[in-house]
């Protein structure tokens, strides 16, 4: 197996290796130019953006500032968004489905390394895939750690640390990130009113 094939199936891998290396670069060299595109180019920003992902659906936006480590490992719904400065390590596969939010300062980390430290020393390393279903609101300065899967329908509160799975329908937060209650009809209902109510006032 390649190193990045042992990276991509959550084996230990070595991250120095040559082809990881010029993925990472240009990554670097793809998000430099993103990052650095005048205010009202954010076509050709997304544009940048959709050609290193695995895939990015329509009427996506990401605010810069954005840094990920290969992009390609990155797959991404319709109707994204992503405040200022989100982070993304995709040494493993990173999956977000439609209709998601994230707040500013959101880090999605694939990566990790041995609890050994005479291993970890040894520049082994390690990772586990990240999965975030469809209508998902994250919070801002959210941690989301390696191997956790977030389902539907689910509000993480900001500043949360995201260490284990959480079920579709709850809104959850915390460090470490717990369910706190589960999202009912009465939300709904709720925001379905003050929705009406805005039109309404718009008529």
């Amino acid at each position: 197996m390649t190193e990045q094939q042992r990276m991509l199936s959550g084996q230990l891998y070595i991250s120095s290796d040559p082809e990881l290396l010029s993925l990472r670069r240009h990554a670097r060299q793809v998000t430099y130019q993103f990052n650095t595109l005048p205010p009202g180019e954010s076509a050709q920003g997304m544009a940048l953006l959709k050609g290193l992902f695995a895939a990015l659906g329509p009427n996506s936006f990401i605010e810069p500032t954005f840094r990920c480590d290969y992009g390609c490992n990155i797959s991404i719904g319709s109707h994204f968004f992503a405040n200022f400065d989100c982070t993304i390590l995709d040494v493993c596969p990173v999956t977000i489905g439609d209709n998601v939010m994230f707040g500013p300062r959101v880090g999605l980390y694939t990566a990790s390394h041995p609890l050994d430290a005479e291993v970890r020393a040894s520049q082994l390393e390690y990772g586990a895939p990240i999965s975030i279903g469809n209508n998902v609101w994250v919070g801002g300065s959210v941690v989301i750690n390696p191997g956790v899967h977030i389902g539907n329908n689910v509000v993480i509160g900001s500043g949360s640390v995201v260490t284990r799975d959480i079920p579709d329908n709850v809104i959850a937060a915390g460090c470490p990130c717990r369910v706190l209650r589960p999202l009912t009809q009465e939300d709904a209902l709720y925001w379905q009113q003050q929705a009406a109510l805005y039109h309404s006032s718009k008529e």
